[in-house]
């Protein structure tokens, strides 16, 4: 059988014209923004280290330029194996994957980048696993740093906080040859999304106390906590104000979305934190009548998950007015224009810029993310840890 190629919508130094649709598409300016306030807030919260998170974008290409960008430790989490492989390819060897790794194909993987010299921690929250673990380390006679998942409330993974439960695990952890207690992973995702800025702040409080009270009693138990590890773009900042946590992950800040633009801020507004940045290039293809248009991304080209996208501007970072896109099916999107619309004069070869519902799984879809400045194609980066979860 032949070698397949990755196909490029778009090559460096090409007009927008040129760009093949739908194509995944993110504006240069608006992510070095996002890159610069992150620089700036963190400035502020000096005791929390940064580990940026590559399920976001898992982009090698693009992951070395935010730990160019932010300076200081190379380290990086991410969620997933081929996204850990993606970033050791990279160069990056400091890596917290972000999950238990289970079952023997993915325990063989895993010492297989731990050989090459990577230093990857993971997660568990069972003594099965942990011992899965001390004997890959003992195989591969490299030990493995462990973080504890805490179940801080989103009732997905994790010991209870400061449960017998968590005791064992830490204990289990010392007294292994092969395993290094690394610290506490106290994520709580389902925040990053209360739209409220009192009903997020009252929440991530909740978590602050459930993850000092498991580092507290870890520690009386005699084993030190040299991290609590959490926090996403939604809750980074109160994470860090609670002064519980010392490493944060964000990863969708460098894009955003439609569902972190439904967020408000303490003032009751969307909150400004960061700017839209990631958009689906697309083309109109049919126009059967005043007040429908069809465009050429549909459920392949961008995620529905949170929500349908809509229609955009990337270089406000503002929505098209009068106008809403219904599911077209696979490879379509169906334009709804109403007749005091901005878009009534779309024809057939028009260009739109779609905002996606949630940056992450619509990355997860593309082979490639078009770097676009001043109307030209200016990088091309592939997406060369996405998968399904492998």
């Amino acid at each position: 059988m032949a070698a397949t190629t990755t196909y490029l919508p778009a090559a460096i130094g090409d007009d927008v014209s040129q760009i093949d649709t739908p194509a995944l598409c993110v504006s240069l300016d608006r992510l070095e923004t996002n890159m610069a306030r992150m620089k700036s807030y963190l400035a502020a919260h000096p005791h929390i280290r940064f580990r940026p998170h590559f399920k976001a974008h898992k982009a090698s290409a693009l992951a070395r330029l935010q730990l160019d960008t932010h300076g200081g430790p190379q380290t990086m989490c991410c969620q997933k194996l081929c996204e850990a492989q993606a970033l050791v390819n990279a160069g990056v060897t400091d890596i917290l994957l972000t999950n238990e790794v289970v079952g023997a194909a993915k325990l063989k993987r895993l010492g297989g980048l731990l050989k090459q010299g990577a230093d990857i921690a993971v997660l568990a929250d069972c003594r099965r696993n942990l011992d899965d673990l001390a004997r890959l380390a003992r195989d591969i006679e490299s030990p493995i740093r462990v973080f504890i998942e805490v179940n801080v409330g989103q009732n997905r993974c994790g010991v209870e906080p400061a449960s017998p439960e968590l005791l064992d695990l830490a204990n289990t952890i010392a007294t292994s040859p092969h395993l290094t207690l690394a610290g506490l992973h106290c994520y709580q995702g389902a925040l990053q999304h209360v739209r409220t800025h009192t009903d997020r702040a009252a929440q991530v409080a909740q978590v602050a106390d459930a993850a000092r009270r498991s580092r507290d009693a870890v520690e009386k138990a005699g084993h030190k906590v040299e991290v609590v590890t959490g926090g996403g773009t939604g809750t980074f900042l109160l994470e860090a104000e609670a002064g519980v946590h010392n490493e944060c992950q964000p990863g969708s800040y460098l894009f955003m979305d439609l569902d972190y633009g439904r967020n408000l801020g303490a003032d009751g507004q969307p909150v400004t934190t960061f700017v839209q940045s990631l958009y689906i290039e697309a083309t109109v293809m049919s126009k059967p009548n005043p007040n429908r248009a069809v465009v050429d991304a549909g459920l392949k080209a961008v995620s529905w998950d949170s929500g349908a996208p809509a229609v955009g501007n990337v270089a406000t970072g503002t929505l098209c007015k009068g106008v809403k896109i219904e599911n077209g099916g696979d490879e379509h999107g169906v334009l709804l224009i109403e007749d005091d619309s901005d878009l009534t004069a779309l024809e057939v070869g028009d260009r739109v810029q779609l905002f996606p519902g949630h940056c992450d799984p619509t990355i997860n879809m593309h082979d490639c993310i078009v770097g676009v400045r001043g109307g030209k194609v200016a990088a091309v980066w592939r997406v060369d840890g996405r998968g399904p979860g492998f």
